[in-house]
């Protein structure tokens, strides 16, 4: 099953993935390089983020001692009393978007990531991510807020200090405006969420499950693009952030902490992702059909070192990949949770 050319529908976004087994039938096999990481220092204090150091803009952080969040001093986007009138046409349009962007700082610890804080510290920030979510939605302007994380310079991060980012917006971008499209048109047919259903078939299958605890599943999705992709989805209905108590936030730092353990002892290395939680738009809609979930999309393939590229026919026609998502699945399974640091 699954060992000729075929694609695959992302029930998601309404789009396919081109999967080609037969191209790369041991993904794993041969040289597999890693790489030399510089060590990093607990506190640089040429970092704008460190703690009691003044930042790019010019401020001073205060001496934090555990999550630290702030307004992002270079922002994509202004608030309301900054936007200006565009005047567009049918062909070349282009229209205000206004918006509040804040940076948040995992640990004063320079010189540590996500998996290698521990649980208890993950479970702080999935707090923070809670608190500036509930502060964030009551804004009337605000529909989506997009928590991300740019891990690693292969991703664009442009400083190694652990920390993410939140976009908070006017209007959906692309992404959850396709999910939002695709999960309202499943459940009016259904009368369930989309998701629900997804991951109560992938717990009966086992297949694609990387990690299960009591309220999440982190599983590499049946549509999945980028080698090592990966969703977390809960086993509970929620929408947002806001509908997780202490213990299902608890679970979540726990499946958080062991799937980036697992990215990371896959080639031994401080693996670079991008990743983000989609939440339910806050306006004044009853959302019942959305799920909250995570994405994470690494790019790494076959080593430290070799990455996969969107190109050629990727670009143009669809995405495309050689592992499979089952082959992928039990790669991670296989991984211990263990910090290779540590190990």
């Amino acid at each position: 099953m699954f060992e000729k050319p075929h694609r695959r529908l992302n029930p998601l976004t309404g789009e396919h993935v081109l999967v080609s087994p037969q191209r790369t039938q041991r993904p794993w096999q041969g040289k597999v390089e890693r790489i030399q990481e510089a060590a990093r220092p607990e506190h640089d204090p040429k970092c704008y983020l460190c703690s009691g150091n003044e930042r790019a803009g010019g401020k001073r952080n205060p001496q934090y001692t555990g999550t630290f969040a702030f307004d992002n001093d270079f922002a994509a986007l202004l608030p309301l009393e900054n936007s200006e009138q565009i005047q567009d046409d049918h062909l070349f349009c282009a229209v205000p978007e206004y918006g509040i962007c804040r940076v948040l700082c995992f640990s004063p610890r320079h010189d540590l990531s996500l998996p290698e804080l521990s649980s208890e510290e993950i479970e702080e920030v999935i707090s923070v991510w809670t608190d500036e979510t509930r502060t964030l939605s009551k804004n009337p302007n605000i529909t989506n807020i997009q928590i991300f994380e740019n891990k690693g310079e292969l991703m664009g991060c442009s400083n190694p200090h652990p920390h993410s980012q939140i976009w908070a917006t006017q209007r959906l971008p692309n992404e959850p405006a396709k999910e939002l499209i695709q999960q309202k048109a499943y459940f009016n047919k259904h009368s369930r969420p989309m998701l629900e259903d997804v991951v109560q078939r992938e717990l009966e299958a086992n297949r694609r499950i990387v990690i299960v605890n009591e309220h999440w599943a982190a599983l590499v999705p049946f549509w999945a693009a980028w080698p090592f992709e990966t969703i977390v989805l809960p086993r509970f209905r929620a929408s947002s952030l806001l509908d997780l108590n202490l213990l299902q936030r608890k679970s979540l730092a726990d499946i958080l902490k062991r799937l980036t353990t697992r990215y990371d002892n896959l080639f031994e290395v401080s693996f670079p992702y991008s990743m983000g939680f989609h939440q339910a738009p806050f306006d004044s809609e009853d959302h019942t059909e959305w799920t909250l979930h995570m994405h994470f999309y690494p790019p790494l393939l076959r080593s430290a070192v070799i990455r996969k590229f969107m190109v050629g026919f990727e670009m143009l026609g669809m995405p495309g990949r050689d592992i499979t998502p089952e082959s992928a699945a039990e790669r991670l399974r296989e991984l211990s949770e263990i910090h290779y640091k540590k190990a």
